[in-house]
Formats: structure tokens, sequence, C-alpha cells
């Protein structure tokens, strides 16, 4: 398969085909975060575990099914997801990569492939992205979209269902949106319950161990203007909090904001 050209996040459109944010990954030409990309599919978080720990992750994903809403799971050593995307080679795919040894982050590459093993496992959940065109399309304001920024994500106090060593607090994004809007934005969100679903919490941060929305542990601040509420989804980076507590010798996941985008389109995940 060839590559596409050398591109960058400036000259990679919005209107891009999967295929073509895929191929500008596996090249190495584009590294940065997808939020805005191929508009109306499905973008996912990414989780290699080694095949031992996999069963207990996937009850870790069961018993937290909002911030782990399974999409995919590949088997031992399965590089390709066809299921998302007939030619993903989950080993090149993802933008940028984050590898964990013993719960210390060591490096964010953005290919695995010299890392690959026959007993990986891959898992892809649900991303928050896949549900802000649905927001869009109601004629709402994305800042993070609007500045291009990466969506502001916080560690909150709020524990997650524990699963053999996985555990830890729910990560959440944030948006800020004008009261009216944060209502319809339940109503729209709760259609979409593998890519998250409705929000966990509408208003005071400091409610969910939030005490400053100007330093997000993950992604970009934007800010929250008088007239609006932060509005919480759970988010797909809370399985790295858990890897972090688990300690595993070897684990690899997208760094925070670099999804896999897959071939599937919104649409085809509203519950009704």
């Amino acid at each position: 398969m060839q590559p596409m050209p050398a591109a960058d996040v400036k000259t990679l459109p919005p209107a891009a085909t999967p295929a073509q944010v895929r191929h500008a990954a596996r090249s190495g030409a584009f590294s940065d975060h997808t939020s805005g990309l191929a508009d109306r599919h499905v973008q996912g978080n990414l989780v290699v575990l080694p095949a031992e720990h996999a069963g207990d992750f996937l009850r870790f994903c069961q018993r937290n099914p909002k911030p782990c809403p399974l999409l995919a799971v590949g088997e031992p050593g399965q590089s390709g997801l066809p299921a998302l995307g007939a030619d993903i080679d989950i080993r090149s795919d993802v933008p940028r990569y984050r590898v964990w040894r013993q719960g210390e982050l060591v490096a964010e590459p953005t290919d695995i492939a010299g890392l690959w093993r026959d007993d990986f496992v891959s898992f892809v959940l649900g991303c928050s992205f896949s549900f802000e065109q649905a927001l869009l399309d109601e004629g709402m304001r994305l800042r993070h979209i609007d500045e291009g920024r990466n969506v502001a994500m916080f560690r909150t106090s709020l524990p997650t269902v524990s699963a053999g060593p996985f555990s830890g607090p729910l990560v959440v994004t944030m948006r800020p949106l004008k009261a009216t809007d944060a209502i319809r934005a339940v109503q729209i969100t709760s259609r979409y319950p593998a890519v998250h679903g409705a929000p966990v919490h509408i208003g005071d941060p400091s409610l969910i161990g939030i005490h400053d929305l100007s330093r997000p542990d993950y992604g970009d601040a934007v800010a929250v203007h008088h007239d609006e509420l932060p509005v919480f989804w759970a988010c797909g980076v809370t399985p790295q909090a858990a890897l972090v507590q688990a300690r595993l010798p070897l684990a690899i996941t997208h760094a925070p904001g670099c999804m896999l985008v897959t071939d599937l389109l919104n649409h085809q995940l509203a519950s009704f």
C-alpha cells in the first residue's frame, strides 16, 4: 500500500477520508490530534496489552462502560481490525502512541511495529470525538475545534470499578456550553452509548475533584465564559490511569487526542 504524500496537520483537511488520515499517520507525515478530522466517522481510543492481561482488561471495560465502551477487540498478535476498516494496521495507523513500562510513560513513538509481539491484544474503545459531529450538526460551537486545540481532559475524584490489577480514577473531557446547549447535548449524546453517551457531570468541577479548569491533565485548556457551564463526559484516557496503577511490564496506548480513525460512520452507533 502506497503512503500518502508528505503532509502535516496544516495540510490535512477536515474532509480527509479515514483512510487518508490513517495513511498519513502510517507514513509519518501526520502525528497530531485527530479532533475535527474525517467528520462523521468513528474515532477510537487504543489499548494494547499482552494476552495474559487481556481478560482482566476486558472485564474492566465491561464494568466501566461509560469511559471504556468497546468497539473492537483483536485476536492475539493480530494487527488488523477488519470490523473497523479493511486496511487498518494498528501498529502504525494511530498518529502518536504512548509506551508504558511498570506504569511509567517511557516513549511517545509514531509507530510501534518494532515493539509488536505475537501475544499482543488490541482494544479499541469509543471516543467522544465521534459524538461531536452530532453536536455540531445541531449548531453548537465547540471551542476546542474552533481554536484548533485538543479537547481538555481531567482526572477526577470518581473511582472506576476495578478488575484484576486495573483500577483508578475516571478521566473526563470538558466542553463549555451555554445552559440551553448543555441540556440539548445531554439529549443528543445519550443516543451514543458506544462513544461515552451522556455527560457524567455538569457545572461545579470541584464536586468531581477538579480544582482548576485552566490546567487540564491532558489536552489543551479552553476558556469557560461567564454565561457557560463546563460539561464533562467520560473519557477513553481513563484506561491510561488504570494502566499506571496496574504497573504492567509493558502496555501501549494512543497519545491523548491522537485517535484511530475508523471507517465506521457515527450514525451507525446511534441507539435510537
